[in-house]
C-alpha cells in the first residue's frame, strides 16, 4: 500500500496501441494501490473497441473529447459525449464506438486496478 503523499506523471511517449483497437496511456496502475486504476483511453474515428469483459473488476469511462456510443451488456448503445459516466459493472460485456469526426478520448477507472488476468474477450469475429 502506498504510503507517503506522491504525484505521478505519465508522458505521452508511454502511450501504446492495443489488441482492443485502441491506444491506452497508464496514468496509474499499481500494485501499492491495489484500490483503484486510471488509464487514458484513445479510439480512432469510426472505430469500436473490442468487445470485452472485466471479471472482479468494475470500470467506469469519463468522456473528455469526441463522441462515441457505448455499448455495455445487453442495452441498446447509448450516445455519449464529453462530460458524461458510464459505469460498467464487473462481469458485463462492454466495448465503445467512436461516432464523431476525431479521436474519443476518455478515462478508464477500475476498482480494484486493472489486471490482464481479469480480462476477458469476448469478441465473436
Amino acid at each position: 500500500m502506498l504510503t507517503k503523499v506522491d504525484v505521478l506523471s505519465t508522458g505521452e511517449s508511454a502511450e501504446y496501441y492495443t489488441d482492443e483497437r485502441c491506444y491506452i496511456l497508464e496514468l496509474s496502475n499499481d500494485a501499492g494501490d491495489p484500490d483503484v486504476s486510471v488509464a487514458r483511453a484513445r479510439v480512432e474515428a469510426g472505430v469500436t473497441t473490442r468487445a470485452h469483459r472485466l471479471s472482479n473488476t468494475a470500470e467506469r469511462y469519463v468522456i473528455l473529447k469526441g463522441e462515441g456510443e457505448a455499448i455495455i451488456g445487453d442495452a441498446p448503445p447509448t450516445r455519449v459525449a464529453v462530460g458524461s459516466v458510464v459505469w460498467i459493472p464487473a462481469g458485463v460485456t462492454q466495448s465503445i464506438r467512436n461516432i464523431g469526426d476525431t479521436d474519443l478520448v476518455f478515462l478508464c477507472i477500475c476498482t480494484p486496478r486493472f489486471e490482464w488476468q481479469n480480462y476477458e474477450s469476448v469478441e465473436t469475429t
